[in-house]
């Protein structure tokens, strides 16, 4: 990024970036100071001063105290993946500090500090400069200092380790989030696809932690869709040792990327996915000048708004193959799947955030004499958010425990499809339907961005979209059923290898998940038997079999605990059934409801 310009503000110690400026900022900020500080004196200083976020509109919001990264999820992790007890300590200290100075830094950049495009330069030659909130682009190197890319690659922790990052920066900015999974899913075409000189080259630049890492793109999506990538328009022409791609690029996130992948279709290849090749595009070429293309514009979003998103030209961009068709398409889709990976533990973090927003509301607030949480309907609702984030939290770790495994064993592969599949989906969902709840328990508050859930609701909903919409998770379910891959052979063994483990104790549970696993079965031979009926219902299925799943794995968990004495995750399972298999009014399991604030405190 070049130097800052005049339209820079200073609070106190801190240096804000406000492009394009907002009139708003005047009537909040305590002092503007009148010469701003050089890029140069930024990176010399520490990441975001809590001293320097107190006085500024959002201020940091004081930690609960906890020895654990999460009370819920550490447990469960480390008794499925020891080598992540190595980084407990580094884990609990990244999640307090994005659950400060992260959080505060995205409710400013927000408002009042989106990024601006500068297409050109001065003299009329492509910059290509994207202008971002200062303290956004040093937080962005913080996370790959702090190794939420690298650290797979340079000490061979599991990518598990990513993932678990990843679920505590979703808690304050998916913003971040995004660009760190993009540039994560980069590093792993490199690291697992590419050739030895390509990987030699540019591998560390992705996954070094000086803070000075260069960042990731993933270009799919063209003017048609993102979806239908068999469609690709953008070609790859041969050029020397390299390949010029001509194209556009429609949706293009972290739009000023270092290292991006894209897709693109050699000259004479065939039609659809079997002719496209993947290619890495730098964003300058050896000489220092830059790549031959042109951000057209960022998009005006609904959310992320500050994750610059562009529009990319390919104006014959040079770039190095990666793969030739017919593997081009497979590789990228394994870049996807990592970053479905991501999506996954994000939307599971956006409900963890949820939860404790609305939880901290419902204690401090109160109506008619009482606090919110003492009412039963406001009860009810905090334990739905509870039992869907613990749902969603097993669905989407689920994933990423077989992510690591399937590296090891490539047979696990469908498993990993299919899971991943059913948790992209699931926790996109309620990650909007906690985020909302969470919003209407506050109120008018909640609707105004002087709180945090305004924006978190905003930014939740991306998470349906990105890497494949539900009706696309549901056709890729449809295809790991299908006997050539056998994925309802898997379902079921995994499903039944879990009911067989249940106790007595959970004899209703269990009677419950087998009566669950019979009508999936029946709903699986009787959707894919017909292709007509496949198309109608793949979505149906999809959801039914996302639930089912995410139960398994709540009864799985809640057997664990309780032949370890604790009984609460038989009631969270219970009460994620009760919501599956809804009861009359008035026949819900009043152990759920005896227990409502113990279940919820964690």
């Amino acid at each position: 990024m070049s130097p800052l310009s005049q339209n820079t503000l200073c609070c106190g110690d801190c240096i804000q970036s406000v492009l394009p400026l907002n009139n708003r900022v005047n009537q909040n900020l305590k002092t503007v100071m009148s010469q701003a500080k050089t890029q140069r004196d930024l990176r010399e200083r520490k990441p975001w001063q809590q001293s320097c976020a107190s006085k500024c509109l959002l201020p940091v919001r004081p930690m609960p105290k906890q020895d654990t990264f999460d009370a819920y999820v550490e447990p469960l992790l480390i008794s499925r993946e020891p080598r992540l007890c190595a980084y407990l300590a580094r884990l609990n200290e990244f999640r307090k500090w994005v659950l400060t100075e992260v959080d505060a830094q995205a409710n400013y950049t927000d408002r009042y500090a989106l990024p601006a495009l500068e297409t050109y330069d001065r003299s009329g030659s492509v910059a290509n400069r994207v202008v971002v909130n200062p303290l956004y682009d040093t937080q962005h190197q913080e996370i790959y200092r702090r190794g939420a890319v690298g650290l797979p690659y340079t000490e061979a922790a599991p990518h598990l380790l990513s993932f678990t990052m990843g679920f505590l920066l979703s808690q304050a900015d998916i913003s971040l989030h995004c660009p760190v999974t993009l540039t994560g899913a980069v590093a792993y075409v490199l690291g697992f696809h590419a050739s030895k000189d390509m990987r030699e080259k540019y591998l560390h630049q992705l996954t070094r932690t000086d803070a000075c890492t260069m960042t990731g793109g993933t270009w799919v999506t063209e003017l048609h869709g993102g979806s239908d990538v068999g469609a690709t328009t953008t070609t790859a022409v041969p050029q020397g040792g390299h390949f010029a791609l001509h194209g556009l690029k429609w949706f293009t996130s972290n739009a000023n990327s270092s290292l991006a992948i894209a897709t693109a279709r050699p000259q004479g290849a065939e039609p659809g996915t079997a002719g496209l090749g993947l290619y890495l595009v730098p964003s300058h070429l050896e000489d220092g000048s830059s790549n031959r293309y042109v951000i057209r514009r960022l998009k005006d979003k609904l959310g992320t708004k500050g994750l610059p998103t562009g529009e990319i030209e390919l104006l014959g961009a040079e770039a190095l193959e990666i793969a030739g068709p017919p593997h081009g398409f497979r590789f990228m889709m394994a870049a996807l799947e990592y970053s479905r990976v991501h999506n996954a533990v994000g939307a599971v973090g956006v409900q963890r955030r949820a939860l404790r927003e609305a939880m901290e509301w419902a204690k401090s607030r109160r109506a008619f004499g009482h606090r919110l949480v003492e009412y039963p309907m406001v009860q009810d609702e905090l334990l739905g958010i509870r039992v869907r984030f613990e749902a969603g939290a097993l669905l989407a770790f689920e994933a990423a425990l077989t992510f690591d495994a399937a590296i090891e064993d490539t047979k696990k592969g469908t498993w990993l499809r299919l899971v991943t599949a059913l948790a992209k989906y699931l926790t996109a969902e309620d990650a909007i339907r906690a985020s909302r709840a969470t919003l209407e328990l506050v109120g008018s508050n909640g609707y105004t961005s002087d709180f945090p859930i305004a924006r978190i609701y905003r930014d939740a909903q991306v998470l349906t979209v990105w890497e494949g919409p539900a009706n696309i998770q549901a056709l890729e379910l449809l295809r790991l059923l299908a006997p050539r891959y056998r994925g309802a052979v898997e379902y079921e063994h995994r499903v039944r290898r879990i009911i067989d483990c249940l106790p007595d104790a959970m004899s209703s549970l269990r009677r419950a998940l087998d009566s669950r696993l019979q009508a999936d079965l029946a709903a699986i031979a009787f959707v894919i038997a017909d292709d007509a009926r496949s198309q109608r219902y793949a979505r149906k299925l999809l959801d039914r079999l996302s639930h089912s799943f995410a139960f398994a794995l709540m009864c799985e968990t809640a057997a664990h605990c309780h032949s370890n004495g604790d009984e609460r995750r038989v009631l969270t399972a219970t009460r994620y059934y009760e919501q599956l298999d809804e009861p009359k009014i008035g026949a819900e399991d009043e152990r759920v409801r005896r227990s409502a604030f113990e279940l919820l405190e964690d």
